[in-house]
């Protein structure tokens, strides 16, 4: 009898302050390319790695709800604001592990700049011992990494999406994505200065984020 492996589970992590197209365009293609089981958008409730989100978790996690909606394949998860203290991917892991068991392959997914500070999150090295790392790589070529993370990188890589596949965890897996070019920076920025970011957010987002006056 043939065994069909499991198909992957992906994470995508982040502030989402708020989410935007340049979030939900990538994070379709690896859903697609890689024929993933589902993606789990998962909200931080206070990051680590920068300043406090103008939007409570709670708003930012409506956000992302409301983004993802009818999309078969996208899930909103809200286990980190249901955590206490700093919001650490190696814990949402560690969680996901306990819902999941052992076997299903998990696939972290990360972008080009995120990867690049890698070395300096929270248990770092022991992210691969509980998934894969998908990074969405943009066009061109990828800037020399600094050595610790280029050493820890170079026995990881995998190159296909069925390496995902044949184990949980371990591989680190540099995959093109469309890349648009639209930051939530600049999103509030617009919003602040009482002009329209129409078009680079959806619209049940943007109609969220003015019914309830956000980031004037």
């Amino acid at each position: 009898m043939t065994l069909i492996a499991p198909r992957p589970i992906g994470i995508l992590g982040g502030t989402f302050d708020p989410i935007h197209y340049g979030h939900l365009r990538p994070a379709l293609d690896l859903l697609e390319e890689l024929e993933l089981a589902e993606i789990r958008f998962v909200p931080c409730r206070i990051p680590a790695h920068r300043g406090t989100p103008q939007m409570t978790a709670e708003q930012r996690l409506t956000l992302v709800q409301l983004a993802t909606d009818g999309q078969p394949g996208f899930i909103t998860d809200d286990r980190e604001l249901r955590r206490e203290g700093l919001s650490y991917m190696f814990d949402t892991l560690v969680s996901l592990r306990e819902d999941f068991g052992d076997e299903i392959p998990l696939c972290l997914i990360v972008g080009t700049d995120a990867f690049r500070e890698l070395h300096t999150w929270h248990r770092w090295r022991e992210l691969p011992k509980l998934a894969h790392i998908v990074v969405m790589q943009r066009p061109g070529l990828l800037k020399p990494l600094v050595p610790v993370l280029e050493a820890f990188t170079t026995p990881r890589l995998i190159y296909d999406r069925f390496a995902l596949q044949r184990k949980p965890a371990g591989g680190i897996l540099f995959q093109p994505v469309t890349q648009l070019n639209i930051s939530a920076t600049r999103i509030r920025a617009l919003l602040a200065r009482g002009q329209s970011p129409r078009y680079l957010l959806p619209e049940a987002v943007l109609a969220y984020i003015h019914a309830q006056a956000l980031y004037r």
